[in-house]
């Protein structure tokens, strides 16, 4: 996240990586970077550095039923599934997170809080838009998620095609003829919203009927990263690495192919030749119509509820600027 969390102490990281990694930080400094999780760089008295991130676990909830429990221990799963693909497949490209004195991977700061660390990267490269500089570029990448897709090690959690905030999401088109009074970005929501609002009904049907073809299709579950895009693959001097691991599922490949596939369609006939592994069209699809309904629920509901005015959320008015508008991004299937 580009904003420091107001209600964090930092204290609280300071006591947990001595405690757990008998790392004592001379420094922590926030580092503005990524969207989702908080970062810290943290340094002590030698130079040692290690990239701390932290996790709110309320804005990882999926609904109403679920908890912040449930959420850390998807994390754990995720993280785990990391480590083991690091240390157990050899997986060298692996950004995995370093283990506590006890073992664990996450650690729990505060109820709403967890902390997880990995090692600092010196003299890496990232892309700030998501987009490879070129097409080697994403066919080195296509090698990696290959090797990823083959690999034995702890399993993360599944997929499960759920919409995290998929009822809050149908609540807010239902309430987008009444005024939203919760922030800045509160009414231009609401009318992005009701502009968009039958499209939106349109594509979560053809989302759910694509579950219900894609579900029935056993057998083709692999470990998949989730975001293997330009942000969360840096380039080091001893070749590309993946960080940001937390999204990690047992999921079809395709999950972490669509991407990928929208910047060049030749990786999908170079995976099937490197693996032997049909692509199925419809699960592509699939994944693609997940993200876009997950970063739309995720922004709908933020600028629904309290929230100010902050470079976080000007970036994510941006983005759902850029997803909130179905009949641009599905046309062929809106048009039918």
């Amino acid at each position: 996240m580009l904003t420091q969390p107001a209600d964090f102490r930092e204290d609280l990281l300071s006591d947990a990586l001595a405690e757990g990694w008998g790392f004592r930080p001379a420094s922590l400094s926030y580092q503005a970077v990524g969207f989702g999780s908080h970062h810290w760089l943290a340094v002590d008295s030698a130079g040692l550095q290690l990239f701390v991130t932290v996790d709110d676990l309320s804005d990882k909830l999926r609904d109403d039923a679920d908890t912040t429990d449930a959420v850390f221990g998807r994390l754990e799963q995720a993280f785990e599934s990391a480590l083991s693909l690091r240390r157990d497949a050899g997986l060298e490209f692996v950004v995995a997170p370093l283990a506590d004195a006890d073992g664990r991977v996450l650690r729990r700061l505060t109820d709403s809080y967890s902390l997880v660390v990995h090692p600092y990267l010196v003299d890496c490269q990232s892309s700030e838009d998501g987009e490879f500089e070129s097409s080697a570029d994403r066919h080195a990448v296509l090698a990696m998620l290959v090797r990823l897709h083959r690999a034995k090690a702890t399993r993360p959690p599944p997929e499960n095609f759920e919409v995290p905030g998929r009822s809050a999401l149908l609540a807010a088109v239902r309430s987008s003829g009444e005024p939203w009074r919760a922030g800045p970005y509160g009414t231009r929501c609401r009318d992005l919203l009701a502009c968009h609002a039958e499209d939106l009904s349109a594509l979560l049907v053809a989302f759910d009927e694509l579950v219900g073809r894609v579900g029935t299709r056993g057998g083709r579950m692999v470990i998949t990263h989730g975001e293997p895009n330009a942000s969360n693959v840096l380039k080091t001097p001893a070749g590309f690495v993946f960080v940001d691991w937390e999204s990690a599922l047992l999921a079809a490949p395709e999950r972490d192919l669509w991407a990928l596939a929208e910047s060049d369609p030749g990786v999908l006939d170079a995976y099937s030749a490197a693996t032997g592994t049909a692509i199925d069209t419809d699960t592509l699809a699939l994944h693609r119509m997940w993200y876009d309904l997950f970063e739309i629920s995720g922004y709908v509901s933020w600028f629904r509820g309290d929230h100010e005015d902050t470079a976080d959320a000007a970036e994510a008015w941006k983005n759902l600027q850029y997803f909130l508008r179905p009949a641009q991004r599905w046309p062929d299937l809106l048009a039918r």
